[in-house]
């Protein structure tokens, strides 16, 4: 079962309010540096589109399913025509952010229904056992320098 994490509509005038709310909501789940950093720019440039090409607002849904973020967008615009996943000429302005979605996540999801489009991107969260989780082996009191214990470790 997913737990709802963040539920919002935005409009264009909302976006950098969402972008900074979803920072902390990913970043108190544990989706920390690089990765959390590309999972929020991914979601961003989605709501971006969504504004830009789907109606000029949308919803967003954030999840947690396990040890995995997954993160809808849902636009009302006109679902015709393409949805194209791939990096556009270098002398194209603009085009870049459903390619930019998929390289910065785990995967990403589009859903054309009759009245716009759900782009959904997901994003791994490290297993409490994982192979960057604390430690829970005893650690050697600091050396003084001396070959000693420190003052405050000497019992």
């Amino acid at each position: 079962m997913a737990a709802a994490l963040l539920s919002q509509d935005f409009t264009a005038a909302t976006v950098a309010a969402l972008r900074h709310r979803l920072r902390a909501v990913v970043t108190a789940v544990g989706l920390t540096g690089d990765v959390g950093y590309d999972f929020v720019l991914a979601v961003h440039e989605l709501v971006t589109n969504a504004v830009r090409h789907g109606g000029g607002q949308g919803h967003l849904e954030l999840r947690r399913a396990h040890d995995a973020l997954i993160c809808e967008v849902t636009d009302h615009g006109e679902a015709a025509g393409k949805l194209p996943v791939r990096l556009p000429a270098v002398d194209v302005a603009g085009g870049r952010g459903l390619w930019l979605a998929h390289q910065l996540t785990e995967g990403l999801l589009l859903a054309r229904r009759l009245h716009g489009v759900t782009a959904t991107v997901t994003a791994c969260l490290e297993p409490s056992n994982g192979p960057h989780a604390p430690s829970t082996a005893s650690v050697a009191p600091p050396d003084d320098g001396r070959g000693r214990l420190g003052a405050d470790d000497q019992g």
